[in-house]
């Protein structure tokens, strides 16, 4: 996949996030999906631009296929089942049927470092959601988190050149 491609499959998307947001600034997930497919599967798509967002489909299957399978807790109590797939890193799949005891350590590991990165974001998401709150209690008059942001805690448009590149 090209960086030019994907630029402008974020594009397609970026736009008709755009055309289907309401007054609110809202938009629904499902209507959003099924409008950024008909435009991938007009005739006059770029064969490049095409190709792209199949190789994003298949990442995106191939993804949900591994999360399907991950372990999870049986009734039995147990983690295994045969068609399950343990994830051992730099994109190494093992079906948990045929993992070995060398498989189960880094299994482990990552695992381990994942539920920390979580757990680390959620708690900087905690952390930005109880501050804002209590801004917006303090700003009564302010309704919009942009303005929110804007008023209490000085952002910029400059704080958010960074999130959107190339478009």
């Amino acid at each position: 996949m090209t960086a030019p491609a994907l630029i402008r499959l974020r594009g397609i998307v970026e736009q008709t996030t755009v055309d289907l947001t309401d007054a609110d600034g809202r938009f629904h997930k499902n209507q959003l999906t099924d409008a950024v497919r008909d435009q991938l599967a007009r005739d006059d798509l770029d064969p490049g631009i095409r190709a792209s967002a199949l190789d994003t489909l298949a990442q995106s299957l191939v993804t949900g296929f591994g999360e399907h399978r991950n372990p999870r807790r049986r009734r039995n109590g147990s983690l295994f089942h045969p068609h399950d797939i343990l994830k051992l890193g730099n994109g190494i799949w093992v079906w948990m049927d045929r993992a070995t005891d060398s498989d189960v350590l880094p299994w482990s590991r990552l695992s381990r470092r994942n539920r920390a990165r979580v757990d680390e974001a959620d708690s900087e998401i905690q952390d930005y959601a109880d501050q804002r709150i209590d801004a917006f209690r303090i700003h009564t008059g302010i309704k919009y988190l942009g303005d929110l942001e804007r008023v209490a805690f000085d952002w910029t448009e400059a704080d958010g050149q960074a999130h959107l590149p190339g478009l």
